[in-house]
């Protein structure tokens, strides 16, 4: 604040800082000019200087004029009362300016200088008032007579909740149907918009909205406006299914995680920030996980990796549609890397930390180029997302393997922002134990809290400070909460229901869209990351799943059989059990061999453990990618099968039959036999006749076809 100096002199009070008015103005304005008159005569100063300095002005209050958006008319009279000003001065300083001409001219120019200021400030005030009833009466023809209505309705119910009187703008109905937007002015003397925000229970109350229905406020398009939403009708207490366009994501664009109350879509920008899911048992925090994978599996610049120490379930739905294959194209697990042990997501964590090391040395000249300190994050650069299940709880938890993973975990929130690597982690509830760690909350500013009616354990004003009016009740159904980002301020919020049908067109939908680690991530994530997919990683994904052996005799196919062939079928994994498939996939052990020919064909991004680096080569057409035999083979059981396979004739035999046939004088299992069979398949040596469980290898020498 300015103070004002008031000068109290023989009873009259001077105010020095106030502003000039039409006579003090002209008065100024003549006197200032007869004592430079009078002082540049003494001095012979040249009579242009004052035409000059006129001559300024007068260009100077024009521009400010104009910058002000005064009328031409308020111009005009600044601008010639300079030139006047200045052109008797010129005048004076020539001719003398202690002259009775001189004098009365003087005083005639100040009359007119006063009058006109007179004049021009009437007319600028009457502008002012008139464009002020224009607004009024635009957002008059705005308001048709149900806004006006609430607009009047809401004004008094504020004065009487609030205690202040705001100016309705503009009411905006949400195309849904379910409730409406109040644009409000508010009045005078610092009144914020928090003010009205703090009361969102009293006037949801007054105005008898439904349960799960708010009048949550927020700020308006500057510090003296306000936004007032209300919400009439409780969308969120309804099931709505996830949306079924898959259409490309980018972490540049934002990922869907949710709607509001006027079925706005609220989108997460996580390139540089971290997320907090809090969300107790019962609320739909699952589900909630699983729309969060279906944004990443969408996206194109986007590689997810998943930890989750109970049994791996967050991402077990999303690695099984691979499992399955069902199409003629090789199908991706919707996920990059999968860990369920304390062991595996202690490699994927090691080798996050290291490809952000490594990124921080080798894309100095790509962001040199760019002029970012932000790698540019695209398709051949691609964000890594780690998504860690009760990830919160493993931070403060006091386990020893936990307290190892928690050192890690914050690594790479501290460490690794710059280089595109960030978490989303999930809690079980909203405590102060939860969220006492500084870098969840500095980090993870995109923060949810689905409540699900629960109210233990979840204290909104720790997740959310600051935020006025959340109350845990306002959500009572599953899927339902509140929602924050740096983008859209916390309000409540609901998220789609994800079955795990719509996951499975979701894999196979994106499957081609996923990118691949780059190829100085992937030599600095080493064969930890490389084999992540292999059998002695992934086995506890199927090893639980038990069928009956097969025999080579003709049996009933099993209900609902595998899918047909085609595609990364990780079902080969089932090594305790040897069945066929009843739409003609291989049997199992040959699947097993065929899986990790095609990890090494589409997933191969990291140098052999036990080999020198090579450049990474793509499979045959026409066969798959035998380099994942990679211990050398019996030469003889090779081929007494193979003898046994020609002597089988036209009927042809199976793996298990050879199996049997070569046990006690080789100890060769099933296993075995059907990856030969199917290398022998791919280069031609035999035919595959058959589907299911009548599946038969024939000799190519005996094959009718050929």
């Amino acid at each position: 604040m300015t103070a004002t100096k008031t000068v109290t002199h023989n009873g009259l009070a001077l105010d020095w800082a106030a502003g000039h008015g039409p006579i003090t103005g002209a008065l100024s304005a003549t006197t200032g000019a007869y004592a430079v008159a009078t002082v540049g005569t003494l001095a012979h100063m040249p009579p242009t200087w004052a035409l000059a300095i006129g001559t300024a002005g007068a260009i100077g209050h024009t521009a400010t004029g104009l910058r002000q958006k005064l009328a031409a008319r308020t111009i005009s009279a600044r601008a010639a009362s300079w030139l006047l000003g200045s052109g008797w001065t010129t005048w004076a300083l020539t001719t003398g300016p202690l002259t009775w001409t001189a004098l009365g001219s003087l005083a005639v120019i100040g009359v007119g200088m006063g009058a006109a200021a007179r004049s021009v400030g009437l007319y600028e005030e009457a502008r002012e008032l008139e464009a002020i009833a224009a607004a009024e009466r635009q957002v008059a023809r705005e308001l048709s007579a149900p806004r006006r209505a609430i607009a009047a309705e809401w004004v008094d119910r504020i004065q009487r909740v609030c205690g202040i009187t705001v100016r309705v703008l503009a009411v905006e109905m949400w195309p849904t149907n379910t409730g409406f937007t109040i644009d409000a002015e508010l009045p005078q003397g610092g009144a914020t918009y928090d003010r009205i925000a703090r009361e969102n229970g009293r006037l949801s109350a007054d105005a008898r909205l439904p349960h799960g229905c708010t009048a949550a406020a927020s700020p308006g398009i500057d510090q003296g406006r306000v936004l007032i939403d209300v919400t009439t009708v409780n969308v969120l207490a309804g099931e709505v299914p996830y949306p079924s366009d898959y259409s490309p994501l980018s972490i540049h664009t934002g990922i869907p995680w949710g709607y509001r109350t006027n079925a706005e879509v609220i989108l997460t920008y996580l390139r540089e920030q971290c997320a907090l899911v809090v969300g107790p048992t019962g609320s739909g925090k699952t589900n909630m996980v699983h729309v969060i994978l279906a944004g990443f599996a969408r996206a194109d610049d986007m590689l997810t990796w998943v930890i989750d120490l109970n049994a791996g379930s967050a991402g077990l739905p999303w690695v099984r549609p691979a499992m399955e294959g069902g199409t003629e194209r090789v199908v991706r697990p919707g996920i990059d890397w999968l860990a369920a042990t304390y062991e595996e997501a202690e490699l994927m964590l090691d080798a996050a930390l290291r490809i952000g090391l490594q990124r921080k040395r080798a894309y100095q000249d790509l962001m040199a180029k760019a002029n970012t300190d932000l790698l540019p994050v695209s398709r051949e650069i691609p964000q890594i997302m780690l998504v860690i299940d009760e990830g919160a709880e493993i931070l403060v938890s006091n386990e020893p393997e936990k307290r190892k993973l928690a050192k890690k975990i914050l690594e790479v929130i501290r460490m690794l922002r710059a280089m595109g690597i960030r978490t989303v982690l999930t809690a079980l509830g909203a405590t102060g134990s939860v969220l006492g760690n500084l870098m969840i909350r500095r980090e993870a500013k995109t923060r949810v809290a689905l409540t699900g009616g629960e109210t233990e354990g979840m204290d909104l004003s720790k997740l959310f400070p600051g935020a006025r009016g959340l109350r845990v009740e306002q959500a009572p159904h599953k899927g339902t909460g509140f929602m924050g980002t740096p983008e859209s301020p916390v309000a409540l919020f609901g998220t789609w229901r994800i079955l795990p049908n719509q996951i499975r067109d979701i894999v196979h939908a994106t499957s081609d869209r996923h990118p691949y680690l780059d190829a100085i991530s992937a030599k600095a994530a080493g064969p930890d990351y490389a084999r992540r997919w292999d059998y002695n990683r992934t086995a506890w994904i199927t090893d639980h799943q038990h069928t009956e052996p097969e025999t080579d005799e003709a049996t009933p196919a099993p209900p609902g059989g595998a899918p047909a062939e085609g595609g990364l079928n990780l079902s080969a994994h089932r090594n305790t059990q040897h069945t066929a498939t009843a739409s003609g996939v291989p049997d199992e052990d040959a699947l097993a061999e065929q899986f990790r020919r095609q990890i090494d064909a589409e997933f191969a991004t990291a140098p052999d453990p036990e080999a020198e680096p090579t450049p990474r080569l793509k499979p045959v057409p026409g066969g798959l990618n035998l380099s994942a035999l990679r211990g050398e083979q019996d030469n003889a059981a090779r081929q007494a099968a193979l003898t046994l396979l020609k002597a089988a004739g036209p009927e042809g035999t199976g793996a298990s039959a050879i199996a049997r046939a070569l046990a006690d004088a080789h100890g060769t299992n099933r296993q075995t036999i059907s990856g030969w069979l199917q290398e022998w398949v791919d280069e031609g040596l035999a035919v595959r006749i058959g589907t299911g469980t009548k599946t038969r290898y024939v000799h190519h020498t005996h094959d009718p076809d050929a």
